[in-house]
């Protein structure tokens, strides 16, 4: 096993002299292995080895059990111990996800943040074997491509040591050399997936062919070599396609179906999702017209007005709400706005060098300090300036082919149910700068730059 893994480590570049390693310590097999593989290299690279475990709190005197077990050991060989207990459950409960990826999620945030704190690596105890069941369960999931590249040994600053060492192969080594581990006794259950492709279809698998998880080593190695160049391809295409308003569909749709499969594992990725076939299919779909898919809960893709995006859906709808007092900045939804009132000559000025300028502004005098910054509400009205016609925003932010999602982020000011502004768009008939005007309100996205404009709905 050390030598399999010590040309990993090469192959892989994954360690360097005088690095400080972070091991995700969970006391069973394969972390152990991990332990003792890189406590054997200490000296020889001058390693810095910090142990992090986290108390699940999922099985009782069992977690504490497994807890006092990796303390006693990193006790034993002198390594720097960090401990983090969290209530699995619950938390899994309050974000409504299962306690496999919401224990995921806080133990590679623990890690994260120990990694910062003494700029290190994090190194994991995934096998090969580890690799072979994740295929598989995004194989049951419909994946594409991407799915079938497995685990990375290598991402970002993780690295993976046993990545191309069986648990079999692990085990043999603990035995040989006498090293202690235990054994996580809902590892041996059927209650989650991967333990069932572990206990019922692995085995099924290793019958056929003995080499069956070195053989998927190979299939995702080549995988990878094919995601690649379709990342390439794909990320091309999406460069032609953006938008400020999205993707344009029509030259998403025309691409080859592998390459829009990508670039669908592309969009989808910031939300941490390996697209499904069906997803994938439903989506080209509505590319050529319109619709909306929901790919995981909360998460849509949206094909509206000849243009794509990969949206998040709230459960609540902030409507907060800033009166206008004068005052040089409001923090409103998250979103900041500087607020300046410039004389006519200074307003002047500045449109010259700013063409965009004027949607962001309005006349000063016209505000009676009544006014609301707010966010679309039904049954807004705006009055359209020099035209004498008066839109409901409904209908003004559909001619303008505003995407829908978008539309509750734009900012407006209000006199009640009447609109005197729209960010991006500019002000109504009653406050539009015009000959005669003295002072200009201007009001500017604080990360704002006029020379490069991030509304282009009018």
């Amino acid at each position: 096993m050390e030598n399999k893994t010590l040309k990993t480590v090469e192959k892989y570049n994954m360690l360097s002299p005088g690095d400080t390693v972070i091991i995700g310590l969970s006391g069973g097999a394969d972390s152990c292995a991990l332990f003792y593989f890189l406590l054997s290299l200490r000296k020889k690279l001058n390693l810095n080895i910090i142990a992090c475990h986290v108390n699940h709190m999922l099985r009782g005197e069992e977690s504490d059990r497994d807890e006092a077990f990796v303390r006693k050991l990193c006790e034993d060989n002198s390594v720097e111990f960090r401990l983090l207990r969290a209530d699995v459950a619950e938390r899994a409960k309050e974000l409504k996800e299962s306690t496999e990826k919401c224990g995921r999620d806080i133990r590679y945030a623990f890690f994260e943040k120990t990694a910062e704190e003494f700029n290190g690596k994090t190194a994991t105890a995934h096998t090969a074997s580890d690799n072979a069941e994740t295929v598989l369960f995004n194989m049951t999931r419909g994946c594409g491509i991407r799915g079938l590249c497995g685990i990375p040994p290598v991402r970002g600053n993780i690295i993976r040591p046993l990545i191309e060492v069986t648990r079999s192969e692990i085990e043999e080594y603990c035995s040989e050399h006498g090293y202690k581990y235990i054994t996580d006794s809902s590892n041996l259950t059927r209650e989650y997936t991967r333990n069932k492709l572990r206990l019922d279809v692995v085995p099924v698998l290793k019958e056929i062919n003995p080499s069956f998880e070195e053989n998927i080593i190979k299939l995702t190695q080549r995988m990878k070599c094919n995601a690649d160049y379709l990342y390439t391809v794909a990320k091309r295409i999406l460069d032609i396609a953006y938008t400020d308003k999205g993707y344009k569909a029509k030259v998403l749709y025309d691409s080859d179906d592998a390459v829009f499969a990508e670039i669908i594992a592309i969009l989808t990725k910031k939300f941490d999702i390996i697209p499904e076939e069906k997803h994938i299919s439903l989506i080209r779909k509505i590319c050529g017209s319109s619709g909306a898919v929901e790919i995981k809960s909360k998460i849509y893709a949206v094909s509206n007005q000849g243009f794509l995006r990969i949206i998040k859906k709230s459960d609540d709808i902030l409507w907060e709400e800033v009166p206008y007092t004068g005052q040089s900045m409001i923090v409103i939804n998250n979103k900041k706005f500087k607020l300046s009132v410039l004389n006519i000559d200074e307003f002047n000025k500045c449109r010259k060098n700013n063409k965009f300028l004027f949607n962001y502004c309005l006349d000063y005098d016209t505000i009676t300090m009544s006014e609301i910054f707010r966010f679309r509400k039904s049954g807004d009205t705006f009055r359209l300036p020099k035209r004498n016609i008066t839109k409901s925003l409904k209908r003004l932010f559909s001619e303008l082919k505003i995407p829908r999602d978008k539309r509750d982020e734009i900012l407006v000011l209000a006199d009640g149910s009447e609109v005197l502004w729209i960010e991006g768009i500019g002000a109504s008939e009653r406050c539009a700068v015009k000959t005669g005007s003295e002072r200009v309100l201007m009001i500017q996205p604080d990360d704002f730059d006029f020379s490069e404009r991030t509304l282009s709905y009018v």
